[in-house]
């Protein structure tokens, strides 16, 4: 679960890690040499990074379970599984507040197919936050021009 707050100085939507250890899903949608990636803003609205979609386990959801969940949520779209599973603690710290979550993640495709066709998607989180994906070149992700989250993800991309 996230702490989301509404800042009245700015139009951005401001969130924060709580202080609990979080269990989450991430769907590794990859097309043409670019990965389908969220964009991460900082409180003062500029691009952070960017993270592959997904989200929280609910209680007595399997990970197969919750991916998928998330994907129809964000997406409208279900997915096939394509790749192995594999698991990131991800330690890290947002506007001076410190994040910790375990993260399972696994290689996705979509039914729907012309997602492979947009630049960027746009979805609505739980929460009403706007959100803006896009197909982001592994390499400008591998070269450091754009961050990506969780780190340790960039070395099985």
């Amino acid at each position: 679960m996230v702490k989301q707050t509404n800042s009245p100085n700015s139009k951005y939507y401001v969130w924060r890690p709580q202080p609990i250890i979080a269990v989450k899903v991430i769907g590794v949608a990859m097309y043409r040499g670019r990965l389908l990636a969220a964009e991460i803003y900082n409180d003062a609205g500029k691009l952070k990074g960017v993270r592959p979609l997904g989200g929280h386990i609910e209680f007595g959801e399997t990970r197969e379970a919750a991916l998928r969940r998330e994907f129809r949520e964000e997406l409208d779209t279900e997915i096939e599984i394509t790749g192995s599973w594999r698991m990131f603690e991800n330690l890290y710290e947002h506007e001076q507040h410190v994040g910790h979550e375990y993260i399972l993640s696994v290689g996705v495709g979509f039914a729907n197919r012309t997602l492979y066709k947009e630049d960027t998607v746009a979805f609505s989180e739980d929460s009403g936050q706007e959100v803006r994906a896009r197909w982001v070149p592994v390499s400008d992700l591998k070269q450091g021009v754009v961050a990506l989250f969780p780190p340790k993800l960039i070395d099985y991309l």
